[in-house]
């Protein structure tokens, strides 16, 4: 059965999921004296974000915010792309400002993106005179075995 979390740790889970650092969150949480080393703080933190059910919470808080942040992503491409669907078509007014501020959102929520990606081995000239030299022996051995196979009379 899985152990539910106190108030404090949640706090703490969401103070730290918010991006907040260990040390901070754990201070947010939970009551730490003023006479408390930094030391101690960082180790009672790191010991709380290593317990499973709160790493559990936090990761689970980090893929909602994950979640969220994709869905207005999508939205605002999506209205964007509806109203300067409607300028194009001329169902909407557009004055020069509203338009560079569309382009500007399309532009931050990738609208106008194009991902290409393209990776290429880099080699000295040994290496490619080696597998040309490869290649060569792979053809010339082909051709050999080509010219055994061939029938010396038909009958």
């Amino acid at each position: 059965m899985k152990k539910q979390l106190t108030s404090k740790q949640r706090h703490f889970a969401r103070a730290w999921a918010s991006g907040m650092s260990l040390s901070d969150a754990y201070r947010e949480a939970f009551s730490v004296s003023d006479s408390t080393t930094a030391a101690s703080v960082h180790t009672l933190a790191s010991r709380l974000a290593g317990q499973v059910e709160v790493r559990s919470r936090y990761e689970q808080l980090l893929k909602e915010r994950d979640r969220q942040i994709a869905a207005s992503a999508v939205s605002r491409r999506d209205r964007v792309l509806d109203w300067l669907e409607g300028v194009y078509q001329g169902t909407e007014d557009a004055d020069a400002v509203r338009v560079r501020a569309a382009e500007l959102t399309g532009k931050a929520s990738g609208l106008f993106e194009t991902n290409i990606n393209v990776t290429s081995q880099q080699q000295d000239s040994s290496g490619i005179a080696a597998e040309i030299e490869a290649m060569l022996l792979a053809a010339t051995a082909n051709e050999s075995d080509t010219e055994d196979e061939k029938p010396e009379h038909l009958h």
